[in-house]
């Protein structure tokens, strides 16, 4: 069979893109990157550079694929961020319906459904709708959890200031991923579309609270003095420009975490809970977050 995976080699397109290079299919993975052309051969796949911003070469990238694995990239260029994911929708779906491509697997999020109040996860709501709106496509929503790979970039906070924060109570029960279980449900997704079949499906690995998370990473790094601090959403808005990020970012990770707080970004989760045996758990990750936190 032949796949188009989106989002270059990142945590979950390069074990989606090895997975199935391995089991012989033919891939071909976009990337916005020249100097990932030859890593992402070096796995047995094609590259494919360009911007998912460009309508023509999506769909010349998706014509004649069986199935597409599709994701908006991040954006922190200070742009109104939920239109910019909306807008890649679009292109994804105008791609789609000028390929010819029957079978979509789209990263999506939990709090997608949400169309607003929740920061970047409603405009991943407003792809949602875009690609749900298409007759004659199969299209399945991978509304996933916060990647366990996301604390690696608190990394810094914990080594400078000994602290994990956010605009959140240390009580509230965060849904977590391992980017690597997303990619072996897209990767069946992908080659079988009864699998999941049309619609969403909710794509956790774990959940555990702020309190227990910093524990965790605690004793993982033998720093047992880490502590959380929960800011108002003043304090976060602020905290996050301090570090360099546009205001609109900010504001919309500001918005995320207030939906968060809340319990509305978690609403539908709980109510359709999946389950989750023999998943990765974020004590299993807790080995390499302590590798990335000591080379660092």
């Amino acid at each position: 069979m032949r796949f188009v995976i989106t989002g270059s080699l990142g945590h979950i397109g390069k074990p989606l893109a090895t997975r199935l290079s391995k089991e012989g299919h033919a891939v071909t993975v976009i990337s916005s990157s020249a100097e990932r052309k030859e890593e992402i051969e070096a796995i047995g796949a094609t590259a494919a550079i360009g911007s998912v911003e460009d309508t023509g070469f999506l769909t010349d990238a998706f014509r004649g694929a069986d199935a597409v694995f599709t994701m908006a990239p991040p954006d922190y260029s200070g742009v109104d961020w939920k239109a910019w994911i909306a807008g890649i929708g679009k292109n994804y779906v105008s791609a789609i319906n000028a390929s010819g491509v029957k079978r979509v697997v789209n990263l999506s999020s939990i709090g997608a459904h949400m169309i607003d109040n929740c920061g970047p996860v409603s405009g991943l709501s407003q792809v949602e709708l875009a690609m749900d709106a298409e007759a004659g496509v199969n299209v399945r929503h991978l509304r996933a959890g916060y990647f366990y790979t996301n604390f690696l970039t608190a990394i810094g906070q914990i080594k400078n200031q000994g602290i994990l924060s956010g605009n959140y109570k240390p009580d509230v029960k965060m849904v977590l991923v391992h980017p690597t279980d997303i990619a072996d449900v897209a990767a069946k997704a992908l080659k079988d579309e009864s699998y999941l079949g049309r619609g969403f499906s909710y794509i956790a690995s774990d959940e555990k609270t702020p309190a227990e998370i910093v524990t965790m990473i605690a004793n993982a790094v033998g720093k047992p003095d880490i502590k959380w601090v929960e800011r108002t959403d003043k304090e976060e808005l602020d905290d996050l420009i301090a570090i360099g990020l546009p205001e609109e970012t900010a504001r919309n990770y500001t918005e995320m975490g207030a939906a968060l707080r809340s319990g509305d970004m978690n609403a539908d989760y709980f109510r359709n809970r999946p389950i989750m045996a023999g998943w990765r758990t974020f004590e299993s990750f807790m080995p390499d977050f302590a590798a990335s936190y000591n080379a660092s």
